[in-house]
């Protein structure tokens, strides 16, 4: 029988015609159901001349309901709520008509149009007869797409809820894609051997003997808010056992609120290692910032732009966007506007004092927060006199504006590498913060300071480089075998940043609680996997040695630094040495010395300011050899 199923849809007028002759149906069963299924003589005769008016006007009250109401327009195989809904207000409808008919036709003739009871039978049998069809049609299909399946892909749905059915129903309603339905897998204990629509829900903890039971080749992410834990231990059991992972996007990104298969994406490093959703104080955060005009400097950079994307949701005065990085700031401008957001957009460069007066003097910021800065590694090592100039010198400039426009609060983005730098990034870094720390005591302005680690999918990160090495087929490039690095993913970080923002009153470092440090050899071992390749055989690691400043260890926090709790269980506040006058007097005579581009002297001066700064694998480890 299912193969005589038509492959196109079926005409409109076809299913038009089908819902008349099941609307008859149902009427003559009401008059069987009346006659208690025995129509004698008599009841025929007496009946006649009510159905000879009665019925034309019955045929037209259902022809014009229905193609008014758009009964005839919904594709069978694909019958969904809204069908079911139009379906019972049109026969609801025709009810009403019929019912409204009675006492006119009587009140002309001395005739009712049809017995109440005709109608009330009529309106129940319709009304089932239609949503049968249909399902039946549907059912039909479904079980079609079943047997046409069945040499081809076995799948697993992880979330037995809501999304995870929509998931299954898109699935099963596309054509293209052959995916098998085999089972649900949840959290969720209760869940356990119970079924939706005929299909067995599991728990995951059985992951990997269902996997082999039911020989699973995919398995697909599809729970809006699920317990990272668990979630990255099912991505896991998939990986070991050679099972590809998909993942549903979130609600907010389905096209018109319906999810389309199209829409499913391979599952991304940044899924394995992101934690729970951060639970902030929003209100205290809209307090803040509603309303305010706010400076971002390095707005076009992945933890600027990440910021203004967070600052935007608590409605701002005007965000002022600043960056010399021209195609970057662009970009970001454009997405910004489409979304009618009060932005700002200046070029310029922090390090030129005469540039950043002219941006406070003009919108009189009420909020800054820096993130400009140049970050990488070895080509900070290779210029130092540039680093101090723009990390510098860039960070001293605004937080003298700051003071001197009296600027609420001045938030600086750090990094862990601040922490006994080995590299001059890390080290222009700390010398910032020791500046941006002694102005706290100056003025009403409130000067805070966030440190943390590398950020999954940042500009010039590990991972986009390992992306695009296995676009390229390899190797994947890991520095030493030891090397871990922390991790967190752009809005994890920016929402850490607006709640230490909102809690810090002013002279506070605040450190990020990471999670556990990531070895980078695991992390390419991973994405490796994620990618459906093989080490070893279609993809390699190579080990290249250290890069210049480069540590095996990243810190978050000195031997000598202590930390105090917050309010809040991801954030810490780090004890520091106190700043003295002296030490300030030392970042001016540094920063003058960019006009001299003496790179070793730099350098020198800044292990002065910083004696826990030791070079590795630099050139400037001759220095500390000549302390010593």
């Amino acid at each position: 029988m299912l193969r005589f199923l038509p492959k196109k849809n079926v005409p409109h007028w076809v299913v038009l015609f089908i819902d008349l002759v099941l609307s008859l149906f149902s009427l003559g069963l009401a008059y069987l159901i009346r006659f208690d299924i025995q129509i004698s003589k008599s009841a025929i005769v007496q009946e006649i001349p009510v159905l000879q008016i009665a019925l034309p006007i019955y045929l037209g009250v259902k022809l014009l309901v229905f193609w008014l109401m758009k009964t005839h327009k919904g594709m069978l195989r694909y019958t969904s709520t809204s069908d079911i809904k139009r379906i019972f207000l049109a026969i609801s409808l025709t009810s009403l008509v019929f019912t409204v008919l009675i006492p006119i036709r009587f009140a002309i003739d001395g005739v009712y149009f049809l017995p109440i009871s005709i109608v009330i039978v009529e309106y129940l049998a319709s009304l089932a007869s239609l949503l049968f069809f249909r399902f039946a049609v549907k059912l039909l299909y479904v079980r079609k797409n079943r047997q046409s399946f069945q040499t081809d892909k076995n799948v697993l749905i992880y979330g037995a809820g809501i999304s995870g059915l929509i998931t299954k129903r898109t699935i099963e309603q596309d054509p293209i894609i052959q995916y098998h339905i085999v089972g649900f897998i949840d959290d969720n204990q209760k869940l356990k051997n119970t079924r939706i629509e005929d299909v067995q829900i599991y728990h995951s903890q059985s992951l990997t003997e269902i996997i082999a039971k039911l020989e699973v080749d995919k398995l697909i992410i599809s729970i809006q808010n699920p317990n990272m834990a668990n979630k990255t231990a099912v991505i896991d059991t998939c990986l070991a056992n050679g099972v590809e992972v998909l993942n549903v996007p979130s609600a907010k990104t389905w096209i018109d609120g319906t999810f389309s298969t199209k829409q499913m994406q391979k599952v991304r490093i940044e899924d394995l290692l992101g934690r729970d959703p951060i639970q902030l104080n929003n209100e205290k955060i809209e307090q803040e910032l509603n309303g305010k005009t706010i400076l971002v400097t390095g707005a076009a950079g992945s933890i600027g732009s990440g910021l203004v994307r967070e600052i935007a949701k608590f409605q701002p005065n005007k965000i002022v966007l600043l960056d010399q990085a021209e195609s970057a700031i662009y970009e970001l401008e454009q997405e910004l506007l489409r979304e009618h957001l009060p932005i700002e957009v200046v070029i310029g460069d922090v390090a030129s004092e005469q540039r950043m007066r002219n941006v406070f003097k003009t919108f009189k910021p009420n909020y800054v927060f820096h993130a400009a800065a140049y970050k990488h590694v070895p080509l900070m090592e290779s210029n130092p006199t540039e680093a101090v100039e723009t990390n510098i010198k860039g960070t001293l400039i605004l937080t003298d504006l700051s003071l001197e426009f009296d600027v609420f609060k001045f938030i600086f983005i750090s990094t862990d590498k601040a922490v006994n730098p080995t590299n001059v990034m890390g080290a222009t870094k700390r010398i910032s913060e020791m500046y941006v720390e002694y102005a706290n005591h100056k003025s009403i302005t409130k000067f805070i300071t966030t440190r943390f680690g590398n950020v999954l999918g940042s500009n010039g990160s590990v991972i986009p480089l390992f992306e695009r090495q296995i676009a390229n087929g390899g190797p994947l490039t890991v520095t030493d075998e030891r090397v871990t690095r922390f991790f967190m993913t752009i809005p994890e970080a920016c929402q850490l940043v607006l709640e230490a923002a909102a809690m810090g009153q002013g002279g506070e470092v605040f450190v990020f609680d990471m999670g556990a440090p990531v070895k980078i050899i695991d992390l390419a071992r991973r994405m490796i996997q994620l990618s459906g390749l093989t080490l070893g055989k279609e993809i390699k690691i190579k080990i290249t040695g250290l890069r210049p400043g480069e540590k095996l260890y990243e810190e978050l926090l000195a031997s000598e630094e202590n930390t105090m709790p917050t309010h809040h269980q991801k954030i810490l506040i780090a004890k520091l040495r106190q700043v003295q006058h002296e030490d300030v007097t030392k970042i001016i005579e540094l920063i003058a010395l960019f006009e001299k581009q003496d790179n070793m002297e730099t350098v020198q001066r800044m292990k002065e300011l910083v004696p826990e700064f030791i070079s590795n694998n630099s050139t400037f480890s001759q220095l500390d050899k000549h302390e010593k």
